[in-house]
């Protein structure tokens, strides 16, 4: 299911809270109960309707509100997009049972377009924008208005990133009457500023870390003014630094280790941690080129920290209340992964203190709307980060603990409606919903609570194996299974895809439970439930493994403790090597085979005939995996199976094909596997039974190519310079996130593309002049073998009935081309061959035969019936080891013949009857003349399987042959399967001739049978049949040799002479019988 499940703001699940934490810290139900509010109401359908509205102006007016808004434009686009437009129609039908009374026009780039963006679909209108970067679209703050003012809309709601902290927005939409779903233009500077906030923090008394703006505080008198608190552009200059000499006078007089940060970063870029003055200026000098013209300050780091946010909401009547806290320490590259609420890492008083904290601050600048307070907090404290004027991604972790609807909470603030008159916040503070009396924020009567413990889960992009390397692509498949303690939001559908200029995260998931365990339990069976397949990797298996680590179950982690296991290659669960090493040679054998095989059938419906080659279904596959290389050669076996050797090791593969593009997989292992592989510029990627490993292609190390789309922001080298393996030489520009690449090997590199330049996957960017060949750390070459893992299987040998069939089968499929390399061809040919031989001279072949056909027909069959040819049956089972047993094939016959002429009489019934029984007769039929009967079946249906193909090849050119049989109008992939086995003839050859071999050694006194067939075989005149017409020959001509009869009336003879005479010892008969039992011709 995709984007927002049955969870939102404002929709909880059943179950009661058990973490605690806010302000009070009492137990909060899942029902509302008012007994120990001040104010008593009887819940009626009149004061239901008083809480309802027909349309958004009688709601503005019925609710004190000063500003309609029943149009909204979205600065934004993805999961932000889709959360907004879900939320706020939830709460539109809950008001006006009309979730279109708020309608929503979106921007769209052609990216999103092309990737199918879920966002677009939803709107009520999409305008297009330009593509490429958000600077041209999402972060445009005069574009944004443009389309405002074109479109009429009354609001604008920017959510997070792009223009969402851009001061300049709200002020330009107040200018044109156009609400804000946000902070007015004077918080978001204050506030929104990094370097304005911790200011105005250190004026409020709100600890700050050690930084180059310490020193900074607004005076005593303006802060007791009571008026709203300005941070002017000189305080702001005062606590930045200008160039890297005074960030680094600051850092020292700080002390390291320290953070290099831009006051308009976020979202991990414009921040660098600096642990020595060596690495000062380089870092700095990266924190400039992010966000060029931004103030940059320095920070004192603090080590083994928690980051702590306290979400904020504040009205435009002077009311602002904190709404708990959240625990967003999992990050990487100080960007979130992993997020709940509440926090639950310190004592309660602590969180109180910051929530009280974060109120003032929000009340010192009179900020208004959504917000966030972060903090970090360590064993001494906790300590100001900054404040963020927006709607954090993880929001909904908070709606979930506090029952509310953060977007809707964000349009009723912006129409100037009052906190308490809004349902949710009189429910948060157990006030009776359908009422307007006031609630004393600061000193309320009941305390809020938070309800229950949530986790959430960003679904990013990105490959954790790679240092979570951001990747786009197109998606096939994104299955997530809801349920009432599991929803989640993605931004785009299993059509869609995400495009090199989105955001690299495109899901959130969220998890509830009673307590932070069962939210833990509840997430990661959600995540392993999660079925996502694209062109790109993602972090899902990465997050399973982390929540079930022994650092997140006991919460002793800190802000640092993701990058420590990236650094030290700490991964995620992997599918077993082996049974992922066999799936991808596989699947990448299948997609070649199946590609030659589908343009040698477009070429021939052309009238082109391609060599037959093309269809020979082999593929040698090389793979890399941690350092060693794996060369497996895979073999189509037949349409159903795929043979593989690797070194002398050698195992079978039974598939079937998906019509998603996957395989299902049967290996020796005894599991059964479901895997998809996407092939990228430099690897294959394998998903096995939803786990993840990347196989590396052989590539040359002197070629260094773009890993994803992007864009080249600099080089880290000079040209021809001398570079070190592993020596940094680039830095490009991927999903807004930066990336460094490096060198593997070492050389003088060379230039191929300039900076600033768009790179696409596999471009090549520089080249290596290498300095030895031996300085490459070449794969080391796998020389052992299948090692699978074995799991029991209790099971029993086959049945002489199944060994039959499949001998058959397989022979069947060499004579239809499908033959393996030597030597395993003639073992495999000959084996089944032996197996074919033994079950056709087995007693028990017909009586297991006509058991399984009784079998599938219980039911259906006559019980009378069913238990006369039961009864036929078993006496042929009693007398199987008698010198003479005949299978009771015309007794079974005439049993259902009788059947039928004396018991059914209707012709409608007769012709139900013929065709249940017939498979019954079928059998019969096959063995009327007993095991000898089939056994000349048997083998004359692969004499004529090999004749079917040659026939059509007996003139002197290929094309002229597949012309001949095209003009036939006989199918193409019959043609196509001719051509095949054809290609096979000398294999083909050996086959047909130990199957002549085999037949006159085990059934020579029934060749005659075969003579028809025999004939047919002298008919063919090609050299490549000259082999098996020359056995067809000498087979016809012992048939003129004295008959069977002749024999045996000769053998009886001298039997009788022998037994006539006075004497055992006679001579002469002895010496005739002798001779005559040595004759080739003997019976």
């Amino acid at each position: 299911m995709l984007g927002e499940t049955d969870h939102d703001g404002g929709d909880s699940p059943t179950a009661t809270g058990g973490a605690q934490n806010g302000l009070g810290f009492m137990k909060r139900s899942s029902s509302h109960n008012f007994q120990n509010s001040p104010l008593k109401h009887t819940w009626s359908s009149s004061s239901v309707k008083d809480l309802t509205a027909a349309t958004p102006q009688e709601f503005v007016s019925k609710f004190g509100g000063s500003v309609v808004i029943e149009k909204v434009l979205i600065a934004n686009n993805g999961i932000a997009a889709v959360k907004c437009m879900r939320s706020i129609r939830r709460w539109s039908y809950e008001m006006f049972r009309n979730e279109r009374a708020i309608k929503f026009v979106v921007m769209a780039t052609p990216e999103d377009l092309e990737a199918n963006a879920e966002y677009i679909k939803l709107a009520d209108n999409y305008i297009l924008v330009p593509g490429g970067s958000n600077n041209n679209n999402y972060a445009n703050v005069e574009l944004i208005l443009d389309i405002a003012r074109r479109q009429s809309v009354h609001g604008v709601w920017a959510g997070w990133g792009h223009a969402s902290e851009n001061p300049k927005l709200p002020e330009l939409l107040s200018l044109h009457g156009i609400a804000f779903l946000g902070p007015n233009a004077g918080p978001m500077h204050a506030l929104g500023d990094k370097i304005a906030s911790s200011i105005v923090a250190q004026t409020v008394g709100v600890p700050t870390l050690p930084w180059s703006g310490s020193h900074i505080k607004l005076s005593k008198e303006v802060l007791e003014s009571g008026e709203k608190l300005v941070i002017s552009d000189a305080m702001i200059e005062e606590g930045a630094v200008q160039t890297p000499e005074q960030g680094l006078q600051a850092a020292e007089r700080i002390g390291f280790p320290i953070m290099i940060k831009a006051s308009g970063g976020g979202g991990g870029k414009g921040i660098r941690k600096v642990e020595n003055r060596e690495d000062f200026v380089n870092r700095f000098r990266a924190v400039q080129s992010e966000f060029p013209g931004s103030p940059i300050f320095i920070m004192k780091m603090a080590t083994n920290t928690r980051h702590i946010e306290v979400q904020i909401i504040a009205d435009k009547h002077g009311n602002a209340i904190s709404l708990f806290s959240r625990d967003c320490s999992i990050q990487r590259r100080h960007q979130k992964i992993i997020e709940e609420a509440p926090a639950v890492v310190a004592e309660p008083e602590v969180f109180m203190e910051m929530e009280r904290a974060a109120v003032a601050l929000a009340k010192a600048v009179g900020y208004v709307n959504a917000g966030t307070v972060e903090y970090l907090y360590t064993s001494e404290g906790f300590y100001f980060l900054e404040l963020n004027p927006r709607l954090q991604v993880e929001h909904p972790c908070t709606e979930m603990v506090a029952d509310v609807n953060l977007p809707a909470l964000q349009l009723q603030v912006a129409m100037g409606i009052s906190l308490h008159r809004i349902k949710d916040i009189r429910l948060l503070y157990k006030e009776f919903p359908y009422s307007d009396t006031p609630i004393d924020f600061d000193n309320p009567t009941i305390y809020p609570q938070p309800k229950g413990h949530v986790i959430a889960c960003r679904i990013t992009s990105e490959n954790p194996d790679e240092g979570f390397k951001p990747n786009s692509g197109s998606l096939s498949e994104l299955n997530f299974k809801s349920s009432k303690n599991v929803w989640g939001y993605f931004s785009v559908s299993g059509s869609g895809g995400v495009h090199q200029f989105a955001d690299s995260q495109f899901g959130h998931c969220f998890a509830y439970g009673d307590t932070r365990y069962d939210a833990m339990s509840n997430m990661v069976m959600a995540l392993k439930e999660l079925s996502i397949r694209g062109d790109f990797s993602t972090t899902v298996d990465y997050l399973i493994t982390l929540l079930q680590t022994d650092d997140f179950i006991e919460n002793v982690f800190d802000t640092n403790w993701l990058d420590n296991r990236i650094a030290n290659n700490v991964t995620a669960a992997k599918p077993a090597l082996m049974p992922a090493l066999v799936a991808t040679a596989t699947l990448i054998a299948d997609d070649d085979i199946r590609n030659n095989y589908l343009h040698y059938r477009s070429c021939l419906e052309r009238g082109q005939v391609l060599p037959p080659s093309n269809l020979d279904g082999y593929k040698c596959v090389e793979l890399i995996h941690d350092g060693v290389k794996y060369k497996t050669e895979v073999t189509l076996l037949n349409p159903s199976e795929y043979f593989l050797q690797m070194n002398d090791s050698k195992t079978v593969v039974r598939y079937h094909r998906l019509n998603d593009g996957g395989l299902l997989l049967s290996l020796e292992d005894n599991i059964s596997y479901t895997a998809y592989m996407k092939e990228t510029v430099d690897s294959y990627r394998l998903q096995l039974n939803n786990q993840a490993i990347t196989f590396e292609k052989e590539n040359d190390p002197t070629l260094l190519r773009a890993p994803s789309a992007g864009k080249l922001v600099e080089f880290l080298v000079e040209e021809g310079d001398h570079v070190r393996a592993g020596t940094p030489y680039a830095t490009i520009e991927v999903m807004k996130m930066l990336m460094t690449l490096s060198c593997h090997i070492a050389g003088k590199i060379k230039f191929v593309k300039r900076p600033g330049a768009i790179i696409s996957p596999g471009m090549l960017m520089a080249e290596i002049e290498m300095d030895s060949e031996m300085c490459y750390n070449q794969a080391k070459t796998y020389d052992g073998g299948f090692e699978f893992v074995h799991h029991d299987t209790k099971g029993t040998s086959m049945k002489p009935n199944e060994v039959y069939k499949q001998s058959m089968r397989g022979l069947e499929y060499v004579l239809d081309g499908y033959c393996l390399p030597e030597p395993m061809f003639s073992e495999h040919y000959l084996k089944l061959l032996g197996k074919l031989v033994k079950s056709l001279r087995d007693p028990t072949l017909p009586l297991l035969e006509m058991q399984d056909i009784l079998n599938t027909m219980s039911g259906r069959l006559n019980a009378g019936l069913d238990m006369a040819i039961r009864r036929e049956l078993q006496r042929y089972a009693s007398n199987l080891t008698a010198a003479v047993c005949q299978f009771p094939a015309n007794k079974i016959v005439n049993l259902i013949d009788d059947f039928m002429g004396s018991q059914i009489k209707n012709k409608s019934d007769r012709d139900l009857f013929i065709q249940n029984t017939q498979p019954l007769v079928q059998v019969a039929n096959k063995f009327r003349e007993g095991l000898r009967g089939n056994a000349v079946a048997a083998f004359t249906s692969l004499f004529v399987r090999y004749l079917a193909v040659e026939e059509n090849f007996q003139i002197y050119h290929l094309e002229k042959s597949v012309k001949q049989m095209r003009e036939s109008d006989m199918d193409v992939d019959l043609v196509m399967g001719h051509i095949r086995a054809h290609s096979q003839v000398q294999r083909r050859n050996q086959v047909v001739i130990a199957l002549f071999d085999s037949f006159a050694k085990n059934f020579h006194h029934l060749v005659l049978k075969l003579k028809a067939v025999f004939t047919r075989f002298t008919e063919l005149n090609q050299p490549t049949n000259n082999r098996v017409a020359l056995k067809a020959r000498k087979a016809l001509i012992s048939l003129y040799q004295p008959s069977y009869e002749s024999r045996k009336n000769t053998l009886e003879s001298v039997f009788l002479r022998v037994l006539d005479s006075a004497s055992f010892i006679d001579k002469v008969a002895t010496s005739e019988l002798y001779d005559l039992i040595n004759q080739d011709m003997a019976i």
